[in-house]
């Protein structure tokens, strides 16, 4: 919540923490382990607005996050942008963005919105809550990029009750 908070304080419309921060602490608590951050990790916070997609921006907003909380390892980028980076087309929104990412796991942000948590899922929360492990219609043509990202991600090792669909 506090993560959350300091996120929703920077009001920035379609912005919210993403990927592992969430995705590994609803996988810490399905395996009954207490919240742990995992070293070298990050707090992705993705948002999107194509009226400055500058990467100063994003600067700008993450050295704001660190001073109101030094103690996370932010992560800030407009998605307006990333669309480029990732080789997608663009991203009509942080839901289109999120759609393109690796794992349907991973695919989930949250924000507070009007004091309550609002989730974004655009592949829904199954796989996440059931512990499953499968690309993204997006990723499922990167076989060697996503196999890649799950040797070094040593998930398995952490979370032993995970169900890998698409072995590597």
């Amino acid at each position: 919540m506090r993560l959350l908070t300091a996120v929703a304080a920077l009001n920035i419309k379609d912005c919210w923490i993403g990927a592992g921060t969430i995705r590994n602490a609803i996988w810490d608590q399905l395996h009954g382990f207490p919240a742990r951050p995992i070293p070298g990790s990050d707090v992705d916070v993705v948002f999107h607005d194509p009226s400055d997609v500058s990467p100063a921006r994003d600067l700008e907003l993450q050295r704001r996050l660190f001073a109101d909380m030094p103690d996370a390892a932010w992560e800030v980028h407009n998605q307006a942008r990333m669309w480029s980076t990732n080789g997608d087309p663009p991203y009509g929104n942080t839901a289109d963005a999120l759609r393109c990412w690796p794992e349907t796991a991973t695919a989930i942000a949250a924000r507070l919105e009007d004091g309550c948590v609002e989730i974004l899922a655009p592949h829904g929360l199954q796989d996440l809550l059931g512990l499953i492990v499968r690309p993204t219609p997006a990723f499922a043509a990167r076989r060697e990029e996503y196999c890649a990202r799950q040797a070094a991600k040593k998930w398995c090792e952490r979370w032993p009750k995970l169900r890998f669909i698409t072995p590597c």
